[in-house]
């Protein structure tokens, strides 16, 4: 017989909650120009980081530094996520980056499978290719167009890190709580995204206060309220599970510029958004299951 990974039904919904309130990013983002990219995601983490270290204090469970190690390797992930996701931003369209991104999940299923010993049902494979199905049509709809090939790089790339950090999170969750494992990520962002855009010359100050309001929200509603849910989610569900339900983020980004910013709603991104939601309902009703471990050596 198999064994199934066992998931909450309370953390599929945080992590889809979680991840829709990260479709206020790309908007936040954009208000917060003129703010380059790695100073946007050290703000981003800078004003979290306070935030985070009071949620997590005096849990006291006991943990590993293995653990808290995972957790670091996933802030740096994370990093070179948003990194190589804003370079292919100034490469190729913004459609194409965010097609080559959700390839995320493939990557994670592929590693569970190899790495892990999960095994993915027929059902499974088909919400992946359903929800991928619709994540091509939402970047079509949005004009996406083959270009000069680098972009399109650095976003397949960013795709793999962004599986890389979904793994890694899930694996930290194991035995730390979800306020310890975003303290971690997010301490170990600051630090790197300071460092590099110091090393850069990216400029720090100077902003509008339209600027700061939108990084303050960024640090706030994105980074501590949406992320605190994804990564509380991400304990109680597989971590194939909750990588598809990370694509809710685009869906929730267009009906958010729908709502906000006037953008108009075209049909195909309506077929998309469905598409996107159909896949990760039937991967949530197709659950991996484990093989059972071979009989003891010796």
């Amino acid at each position: 017989m198999h064994r199934r990974q066992t998931q909450d039904p309370r953390g599929l919904a945080a992590l889809i909650f979680g991840a829709s309130l990260l479709g206020f990013a790309a908007m936040l983002v954009r208000w917060a120009a003129p703010a380059g990219p790695l100073a946007v995601g050290f703000y981003r983490m800078a004003i979290a980081l306070p935030f985070v270290a009071w949620l997590d204090r005096g849990t006291g469970r006991p943990v590993t530094g293995r653990a808290r190690l995972w957790a670091v390797i996933a802030g740096v992930c994370f990093v070179l996520d948003l990194w190589m996701w804003h370079s292919a931003l100034h490469l190729t369209s913004a459609a194409n980056a965010t097609l080559l991104v959700t390839l995320a999940p493939i990557w994670v299923a592929v590693v569970s499978v190899l790495w892990m010993g999960a095994r993915l049902r027929k059902r499974f494979w088909l919400g992946v290719l359903l929800a991928l199905a619709g994540a091509m049509v939402l970047g079509l709809a949005k004009g996406a167009r083959w270009g000069t090939g680098l972009g399109e790089l650095l976003g397949a790339l960013a795709s793999l890190a962004y599986g890389a950090f979904t793994l890694a999170l899930g694996r930290a969750r194991r035995e730390l709580s979800a306020p310890e494992a975003l303290f971690w990520v997010v301490l170990c962002c600051t630090i790197l995204f300071g460092a590099l855009g110091w090393a850069q010359g990216e400029a720090f100050t100077g902003y509008p206060v339209r600027s700061w309001w939108a990084l303050i929200g960024l640090g706030t509603l994105v980074q501590v309220v949406a992320w605190w849910f994804i990564t509380w989610g991400l304990g109680h569900v597989p971590t194939n599970l909750g990588a598809m339900g990370l694509m809710t983020q685009p869906v929730a980004t267009i009906i958010l510029g729908w709502v906000l910013l006037a953008e108009s709603v075209r049909p195909l991104q309506g077929l998309g958004a469905m598409l996107v939601l159909a896949g990760i309902a039937l991967c949530a009703f197709a659950p991996p299951v484990l093989e059972p471990p071979g009989p003891p050596s010796g």
